[in-house]
């Protein structure tokens, strides 16, 4: 089984179905390790050249986008469930 992603392999042919950059057997959490850890991006790729800055940066603005739109989902039902008008209410 394969599924492909503009930069995300999944292929249990690959390092047992774990995310990897198309192309690469790097796995995606290693990016965001190198991330955590305070490692910057050049750092990532001096280690990884076989994965290109284009495919961090799309892969991590397919990240940003998945994150806003949880969080758009997470407020919605905050204002469902609770009747507030905003996040913003759950403060005062």
């Amino acid at each position: 089984m394969s599924k492909n992603f503009s930069v995300i392999s999944i292929s249990t042919e690959i390092m047992g179905g774990t995310p990897v950059f198309v192309g690469t057997r790097v796995p995606i959490q290693t990016l965001f390790d190198y991330l955590e850890a305070g490692e910057s991006i050049n750092d990532f790729l001096d280690g990884f050249p076989t994965v290109s800055r284009e495919q961090i940066i799309a892969l991590l603005e397919a990240a940003k986008k998945l994150a806003f739109e949880k969080l758009q989902e997470v407020r919605s039902e905050i204002k469902k469930r609770h009747g507030y008008k905003d996040l913003l209410d759950l403060i005062e």
